[in-house]
């Protein structure tokens, strides 16, 4: 283990690290330690506790957006008061979605909408089953604006449950564990079984006192929509449990229940060359020095060797094939540094797409896909290159060339960020609009259209150079407008930020990188067909049943 790994705290990568371990902390206890107290007063479990339990011990799992929302509503919405994951079930890959009634009763923010559609997606895209772990009093109506309508309200919601149930027969669980109210109901509803806890858990299109306003029936919520009446009177629930954890065990068995899926086809995984903690070390403290690509990418793979694909050619950009945890996958990395021509041109940067690179890895991705081959791209791009040498080598088409095989790709694609991922580069190497299957991020990464200089000579450039010619000095109120863009630029290119917004799935630490990415690539393989948007129905279905 290096020094600074062990320090935790010297270096780029160790300081943001730490500061991600915080920040981790402070989201994971949810409303806080007196609203956990109080859910377990009321003989409840918390989100993370049901999730926990839920889940296989000891494996490895993978939250979606525990960042979400972070820095938004003042701090009042941690994580968007929804815990989203991929995890072990009774063995197999699946997808949690559990409501956080230590946030605001579990209400949905925009942002819960957006966490819950992206679990939903995935449990689409992979195939794997999807378990609702639901406690939420539904819309936080101050924010009702940005929940109920849109294509992507929360009727997309109900939406995904139908096409999941209809036509893609993706395995549905829902548990409600506490209140269900309003259209929330329609998602366990629509759900192939439903479970009920005795005593805590209440489901109703209105509650007691809706009911008693439209209605003037006064009725308390057991007798209107209790585990009991819906299990025994309504039939609309199927399973009756006496607390969480009977309801958790009763899932983990109705889970094991499931047919079993087609088996992976991959060899016994060897491990790294190098160690994980590593990467503290080989990632430079200055974003824009070059490094060692090769010796990061032996922290992640197998301990196998790379087979490059035409290394001596466009050798800025990486294309090898190597091993995932046993499963063979083809790597499109960005090589940092200075690259001599082999002809005497002018040298090559790495993290910049060039016309012959781009061609490169294009031919790469048709390769890898017609050999079915899933993809990982590791990205650390700052775009594509400019200028006449550029444009007269034709880049644009290169560009597009490269930009239409990884978007039209039928295989998994998993990316990882580990510096930059700016401009049409960060498009091209499967950015989030080219639905890759999951997006990672290390905490040193950066994503936006440019860096913050880069930034502030195009908005000032004109005035600057203006200045300059009459031989006057930068004034303070100048001056202050470009730091003033700079430490705008800086706070929007951090990975936090991208996390809060829902840009990548999580911010992942050195050490967490490799086992997340081997889970999320397993769960990536049993998709059997198309991988163009969140979902592709197969060809049969896709006409209406008759």
């Amino acid at each position: 283990m290096s020094t600074r790994a062990a320090s935790g705290s010297a270096g780029r990568l160790g300081a943001l690290s730490g500061e991600l371990k915080e920040l981790r902390e402070r989201l994971r206890a949810g409303g806080g330690q007196e609203r956990i107290e109080r859910q377990h007063a009321q003989g409840k479990l918390t989100a993370r506790e049901r999730v926990a339990l839920l889940l296989d011990p000891g494996e490895p799992s993978f939250e979606i957006g525990l960042l979400m929302a972070h820095d938004l509503y003042d701090g009042q919405a941690p994580s968007a008061g929804v815990v989203t994951c991929v995890g072990r079930i009774a063995g197999r890959e699946a997808v949690v979605v559990a409501n956080d009634a230590t946030v605001k009763a579990g209400s949905w923010w925009p942002e819960t909408i957006r966490k819950i559609l992206r679990a939903q997606e995935v449990a689409m895209r992979c195939r794997v089953p999807i378990v609702y772990l639901v406690d939420s009093a539904g819309v936080n109506l101050p924010y009702q604006g940005g929940v109920f309508p849109g294509q992507y309200g929360a009727a997309r919601i109900f939406y995904y449950n139908s096409v999941m149930r209809r036509y893609l027969r993706i395995p549905q669980f829902a548990a409600v564990m506490g209140p269900c109210i309003a259209g929330g109901a329609y998602l366990p509803a629509l759900s192939d079984v439903i479970l009920m806890v005795e005593g805590t858990s209440f489901m109703g299109l209105g509650g007691p006192n809706l009911v008693r306003g439209a209605t003037g029936q006064v009725v308390d919520a057991e007798e209107l929509g209790g585990a009991h009446v819906h299990t025994e009177v309504s039939a609309v629930a199927h399973y009756l449990v006496e607390d969480d954890r009977a309801c958790l065990e009763r899932l983990r068995r109705l889970v094991s229940e499931l047919p079993s899926s087609a088996k992976i086809s991959d060899r016994i995984a060897t491990p790294p060359t190098r160690l994980a903690y590593e990467l503290y070390d080989l990632l430079p403290d200055d974003h824009r020095q070059p490094y060692d690509m090769r010796a990061v990418l032996e922290c992640i793979l197998d301990g196998d060797e790379l087979d490059e694909f035409q290394p001596g050619h466009a050798p800025e950009m990486l294309c090898a094939t190597g091993y995932l945890d046993g499963i063979a996958v083809g790597v499109i990395a960005n090589a940092r540094g200075m690259f001599k021509s082999p002809r005497g041109g002018p040298p090559h940067f790495g993290g910049i797409v060039y016309a012959e690179s781009a061609r490169k890895v294009a031919y790469f991705i048709e390769t890898m896909d017609r050999h079915r081959t899933p993809l990982l791209f590791v990205q650390d791009v700052s775009g594509f290159m400019v200028g006449p040498e550029a444009e007269h080598s034709g880049i644009i088409r290169a560009g597009a060339e490269f930009v239409e095989a990884m978007a039209t790709a039928l295989v998994p694609k998993l990316v990882v960020t580990l510096n930059h991922a700016s401009g049409a580069g960060y498009y091209a190497m499967a950015g989030q609009g080219f639905d890759p299957d999951f997006i990672v991020s290390l905490p040193t990464g950066r994503m936006g259209v440019m860096e913050g200089e880069s930034a502030v000579m195009a908005l000032f450039s004109a005035q600057l150079d203006k200045l300059e010619a009459l031989g006057v000095p930068v004034d303070e109120e100048l001056a202050g407008k470009m730091d003033e863009v700079r430490a705008d630029y800086e706070r929007q290119l951090d990975a936090r930020h991208a996390a809060a917004r829902g840009f990548v799935d999580d911010v992942l630490l050195p050490e967490e990188l490799r086992p997340a990415l081997a889970l999320l690539l397993r769960a990536a393989l049993r998709n059997p067909g198309p991988h163009i948007g969140p979902f592709q129905l197969p060809p049969h279905l896709s006409e209406r049943p008759g």
